[in-house]
């Protein structure tokens, strides 16, 4: 597997909506807490139940998510990231991921996830922009 060097990692970071608002040193030692994963076609990055301690950014590839019906329900594409949600709820997954394609996805640990999070405020209102732009009303009321 080809490294990615910190500063490529960092590069990366910024393009995603969630740490594009970020200086460069704040992403360079955030990168620094990140591991660059491979997986290839058709392998799981993690399971429906599954206790969930990383979030991932997909480098590249192409990553299927799937309900418990295994159904497709969304298509993770590069710069994107996914599996915050378990994180914070403290609840097991509750979609599956797998890889459509070879895929290098960086992770990020929950603890380092929320020591972000606490230590920049930004990183937290990017979370919370994105979220509020991906859920309506009706959405919100029926999770009940």
């Amino acid at each position: 597997m080809k490294q990615i060097s910190l500063i490529d990692k960092a590069f990366i970071l910024k393009k995603t909506p969630l740490f594009e608002t970020l200086d460069l040193d704040l992403l360079l030692t955030i990168s620094d807490k990140m591991d660059l994963l491979s997986f290839k076609e058709g392998e799981k990055i993690f399971s429906i139940n599954q206790e969930a301690q990383k979030m991932y950014i997909l480098v590249e590839g192409r990553v299927g998510i799937y309900n418990k019906a295994k159904e497709l329900i969304a298509e993770v594409i590069p710069e994107d990231f996914f599996g915050e949600e378990a994180i914070f709820n403290e609840r097991p997954r509750a979609y599956e991921a797998c890889c459509l394609a070879e895929s290098r996805l960086l992770s990020l640990s929950r603890t380092y996830l929320l020591s972000i999070l606490s230590e920049c405020p930004a990183v937290a209102i990017s979370l919370l922009e994105i979220y509020a732009a991906h859920t309506d009303f009706r959405t919100r009321g029926s999770q009940k």
